[in-house]
């Protein structure tokens, strides 16, 4: 997207050990942003993004003009069931953005290896679909989120917060770690009621959850009791700004 920060950069040298040319994206691309949304606003820097490229070694910076990637585009990708919940309802055709340009930077790059960030986790998930219903030739790589020191999950949305927001964004991540470790020991007891307690301390400290959810960490379908393969997935509004995060909260056996 742009705005590169450490996560970004943390993508770049994992893929770097892979790859005899290093190829990074630098597009904001606006058909996953709805109408309401930030792509105007959205934080861009491209000097600054060339210079942080350049020093991570990467071969090309691929930043094309909107009208470069979509003159004339007739056709989009839809990816159902996976990207219907959770981001893909609240954000209407955010999906089908997403996938459209990861589908376009494929076929134009020709990448045999691709590396993205779990942060936006319900996007992995959305990707790898459509990657293997479409049969593409490319391997898939999903790393862990990169946070700050207190925790917070980089995001190029950071900026927008207020240093007072700033520090209460961190509990989104203190509260998720929280139900982990409840849940992840607790087979057979139904969540609701933990998940309740975390987003009813989060709106005490200011914070409105859109969601908070644990789900089955491939279809992203709703769980009530927690399993050997779930994710605690959760989007909060911090004033103006809208932040999401998930931790791995499937059940370890005692």
């Amino acid at each position: 997207m742009g705005a590169f920060h450490e996560g970004h950069l943390s993508l770049m040298r994992s893929a770097r050990e892979l790859c005899d040319q290093l190829v990074v994206s630098l597009f904001v691309n606006p058909l996953q942003f709805g109408p309401a949304e930030d792509w105007d606003a959205y934080p861009r820097n491209e000097e600054r993004d060339i210079s942080l490229a350049q020093q991570e070694g990467v071969d090309v910076l691929f930043a094309p003009s909107v009208s470069e990637m979509y003159e004339s585009m007739r056709t989009t990708v839809r990816v159902s069931e996976v990207s219907d919940l959770w981001e893909g309802e609240r954000r209407p055709g955010h999906f089908e953005g997403v996938a459209t340009v990861v589908a376009k930077l494929f076929g134009i790059v020709g990448c045999r290896f691709a590396h993205f960030g779990q942060k936006d986790y319900q996007q992995c998930r959305v990707i790898e679909s459509m990657a293997n219903d479409l049969s593409m030739d490319v391997v898939l790589f999903f790393h862990d989120t990169i946070r700050e020191s207190d925790g917070l999950a980089m995001s190029s949305r950071n900026v927008y917060l207020s240093p007072e927001e700033r520090t209460v964004a961190p509990a989104i991540f203190q509260g998720l770690q929280e139900l982990a470790a409840e849940l992840q020991f607790a087979p057979g007891r139904p969540v609701e009621t933990s998940l309740q307690r975390v987003a009813s301390w989060w709106k005490s400290l200011g914070l409105e959850p859109e969601y908070l959810a644990l789900v089955d960490a491939d279809t992203l379908k709703p769980l009530r009791t927690n399993s050997r393969n779930s994710r605690l997935i959760t989007a909060v509004r911090l004033g103006s700004t809208r932040l999401i995060d998930n931790v791995d909260c499937s059940l370890i056996e005692r």
